[in-house]
């Protein structure tokens, strides 16, 4: 299911109200849903490899809490602030800025404009302590997104969306 962005974000604590969150793509509302990005963001670093590694190992430790708790929506927070470690230590990696396109698509107007955009990429300026940093995240974005337990919550919360989905329609 889509991540629902026109939720009222500063009013739902999502570890009351399980049934609202929807798991969307990558690590869309990464930086929205509470309690759980205020848990988790003071963790996230990158900047070197070490930094990277206390950073997805804490963050993986606490993606293992949640499990344990089985509280799938702080389990999933967690899997993609480690998944976004790892896509931004990489664009860093290959980007020095940390800009991937001369100018930013998503403040385009029209879908044609934002295709533009997206094709007029910076030149890639490689740093290999990025690439380190964002090989570590990768690691532990693997073994939490396959992750047996994350997977069986992930089936029961679909389930529990698709019915809370039905009943609310009636």
């Amino acid at each position: 299911m889509q991540f629902d962005y026109s939720l009222d974000f500063k009013n739902i604590d999502f570890r009351q109200h399980p049934e609202l969150y929807r798991v969307g793509k990558g690590e869309q509302g990464v930086l929205l849903v509470e309690p759980y990005k205020s848990e988790i963001l003071p963790y996230w670093r990158f900047k070197t490899p070490d930094i990277a590694r206390e950073s997805s190992e804490k963050i993986y430790e606490m993606f293992l809490a949640y499990l344990e708790q089985d509280d799938f929506v702080g389990a999933d927070m967690a899997r993609k602030f480690i998944q976004m470690g790892y896509t931004r230590s990489r664009r860093y990696a290959n980007h020095k800025s940390g800009r991937k396109y001369k100018t930013n698509p998503q403040k385009e107007t029209s879908p044609s404009a934002q295709l533009q955009a997206r094709k007029d990429i910076l030149p890639y300026e490689v740093d290999p302590v990025k690439a380190e940093s964002a090989a570590i995240f990768k690691e532990k974005w693997i073994q939490a997104k396959t992750n047996e337990k994350y997977l069986q919550l992930l089936r029961k919360h679909q389930e529990k969306v698709i019915s809370y989905e039905e009943n609310k329609s009636i």
